[in-house]
């Protein structure tokens, strides 16, 4: 058990840890909130926050459950270390930090056992949304989510009665084409309300398949919001001046939209109350 070992060597498996990812969350760190920042993944910060919040939450009955500890950890810090020399070699940051998450289950088993770590699952599971996903992957998902986007919006506007014509992911209007670019794809606001449907799901909810169905309906409130913010993009250039499709208005609109995201989710979340509620608490006597 880690609470039973010497302090010293507690100390000296931290200090072992932190010298070996050292440079890996300094990465991280800077890909979070540096000035190179990755605009994917800037909510990375706040997912360690909120997943020690959630340790922090349950520390009585994590204090409470019988420490059993399981050499099956052990072939799991082998496989991290593995990990870890193959991404500092390979110069894969998404291997290396992988890694550390594979780390940390193996010293949970190792020195609390499975018991513990399925107590942890969650906080633990949730660290993997702090980690950018590799680019290849990326960009499997980003153009996709273009076409989708460009194809909603086409719809909208032509519903509007604006006369337009797409081709793949660039909607021509009669003022200028309107260019649905990677940035545009919808991704980096999937992502985020993905992160944020989870954490609010956690907080407000009880049930553990609401706060399933909340994470998965993220997904299409993010995809039909990106179309509609597109769609109001489109209006702008085509009614009021072609140069309000970008800088403030463009940015401005986009925060908008995130808004109008979230006020979605929790309309979701109140219907799911109203037409299913949760069971009254059985109370003790």
């Amino acid at each position: 058990m880690l609470s039973n070992l010497p302090r010293w060597q507690v100390v000296a498996l931290l200090l072992l840890i932190a010298w070996l990812y050292a440079s890996t969350l300094a990465r991280l760190f800077l890909q979070w909130v540096g000035p190179a920042r990755d605009p994917n993944f800037e909510h990375g910060i706040f997912v360690p926050l909120f997943a020690l919040f959630v340790l922090w939450q349950d520390r009585k009955k994590l204090a409470a459950i019988a420490s059993a500890p399981s050499w099956a950890g052990l072939p799991l810090l082998v496989l991290s270390l593995l990990m870890l020399v193959l991404g500092v070699l390979g110069a894969e940051l998404f291997f290396s930090r992988v890694s550390l998450l594979i780390l940390l289950v193996g010293l949970i088993i190792l020195f609390q056992g499975w018991t513990f770590f399925r107590a942890v699952l969650f906080p633990w599971a949730f660290l993997i949304l702090m980690i950018p996903i590799p680019n290849l992957i990326l960009q499997q998902v980003t153009f996709p989510l273009q076409l989708l986007a460009s194809k909603l919006a086409t719809v909208l506007l032509q519903l509007a009665g604006v006369p337009v014509l797409r081709q793949g992911n660039v909607i021509g209007l009669a003022s200028m084409p309107l260019n649905v670019a990677e940035a545009c794809s919808g991704i980096r606001s999937l992502l985020t309300l993905v992160t944020l449907a989870i954490i609010y799901g956690y907080l407000m909810e009880t049930r553990i398949w609401v706060r399933v169905l909340l994470a998965v309906s993220a997904v299409p409130i993010a995809v039909a919001a990106n179309s509609f913010r597109i769609f109001g993009t489109g209006l702008l250039v085509q009614y009021w001046d072609p140069d309000k499709a970008e800088g403030f208005y463009h940015a401005l609109g986009g925060w908008l939209i995130f808004v109008v995201a979230l006020i979605m989710l929790f309309a979701v979340h109140r219907v799911i109350s109203l037409i299913w509620r949760s069971g009254p608490e059985v109370k003790s006597v």
